[in-house]
């Protein structure tokens, strides 16, 4: 009986030795394998810092039905194509090699003082069974931690150090000619989507536009039944011959609305110049859920030290062709094109037929 118990013992330590062994083979073997994220879509939210203090937290939305998918810092609608990008990124990025012995002091110094850490969170299931078919008690886990570092000498890969490795590697997305580095801003506006309305036809109520240095010229569009009737808000005055394609044209502009950029880099002077004066034009957009965006623009000027010496600034007309500045919601300055804007920023005549807009760009 001793000698079977024995047999036992001895046979269970085998079996555990060459599990060990196995396990340690198949780590170090597929150790390129596992350092990108293979589920990315079971990815709930990651976190981005800096050493300099930014930050930002992008977040899924639980509902898959949602117009906004992702979300930056629970607040504000996310860049989908960033977003995107960011995910594949995670997929897609390998380890190119392993950081010289020599220089893994040097790299590990230089991350620490300089690094990107991003941290990724995931869907888990406490029981998971059956390749997923038996899944129960569902939490949200953060599953790794990277630290993304400047670009090696070729510029085709970067840094990286992955939290509970033993040395940094060299990492790349095979067949990809750059480094990954700018693939993690911290700052939350390179996150936040640059839409302002996604809204079609069939879910338009009302399209208002004051133009207050001509009140002559503002309108309104309102959703009457299956159609739209045209009204000049000055006097309320209903006009029936008016330019249907060029109102259709309008209105099909609102099915996917986007300003070019945030304008926190623009001179404080030059915003200065522009805000001083009255808006070009006010711009209210309704849906049939009686959710309402404005969108506020103003000149913008190209040198706008100039208008600090015009005699009479309101003859300078020396302003930027291609853009204006624009006030969202009295929430963020943007800066908006007219090439995008061309066919919304018009004054009524224009929707008469009777002339061509001063707004647009010749």
């Amino acid at each position: 009986m001793k000698k079977k118990n024995i047999i036992t013992l001895v046979a269970v330590a085998v079996v555990g030795l060459a599990a060990f062994l196995i396990a340690t083979w198949k780590s170090s073997d597929t150790l390129e394998q596992d350092f990108h994220i293979e589920d990315i879509d079971a990815i709930s939210k990651i976190y981005i810092a800096d050493k300099q203090d930014n930050h930002v937290l992008l977040q899924r939305v639980a509902d898959s039905t949602a117009d906004v998918q992702w979300t930056v810092d629970t607040l504000y609608p996310a860049s989908q194509p960033m977003i995107n990008l960011l995910l594949s990124t995670l997929h897609d990025m390998r380890i190119r090699q392993q950081v010289n012995k020599n220089a893994i002091p040097y790299t590990i110094k230089t991350l620490a003082a300089r690094a990107i850490k991003v941290e990724v969170y995931q869907h888990r299931y406490f029981i998971n069974w059956f390749h997923g078919k038996v899944r129960l008690f569902p939490h949200e886990k953060l599953t790794v931690t990277y630290y993304v570092g400047h670009e090696t000498q070729d510029m085709m890969a970067c840094y990286m150090y992955r939290e509970g490795d033993k040395v940094p590697y060299v990492i790349h997305i095979p067949g990809f000619r750059g480094y990954l580095t700018p693939r993690f801003p911290s700052d939350p506006l390179a996150w936040r989507s640059h839409n302002i309305v996604h809204w079609d036809i069939h879910h338009l109520e009302r399209v208002e536009m004051d133009i207050p240095a001509s009140p002559e010229e503002s309108f309104a569009v309102q959703r009457e039944g299956e159609g739209f009737v045209f009204e000049l808000t000055q006097g309320h005055t209903r006009i029936h011959d008016f330019d249907t394609a060029r109102v259709a044209q309008m209105l099909s502009c609102f099915a996917n609305l986007n300003f070019d950029e945030f304008a926190e880099a623009v001179p404080h002077s030059d915003m200065k110049a522009s805000f001083a004066n009255t808006p070009r034009a006010i711009l209210r957009i309704t849906n049939t859920d009686r959710e309402t965006r404005e969108v506020r623009t103003y000149l913008k000027y190209d040198n706008p030290d100039d208008t600090v010496s015009m005699p009479d600034s309101s003859l300078y007309d020396m302003f930027d062709v291609n853009r204006l500045y624009a006030i969202i919601d009295n929430k963020d300055t943007v800066l908006i094109q007219y090439f995008v804007f061309d066919n919304i920023l018009q004054p009524a005549s224009f929707f008469l037929g009777k002339e061509k807009s001063p707004f647009a760009k010749e």
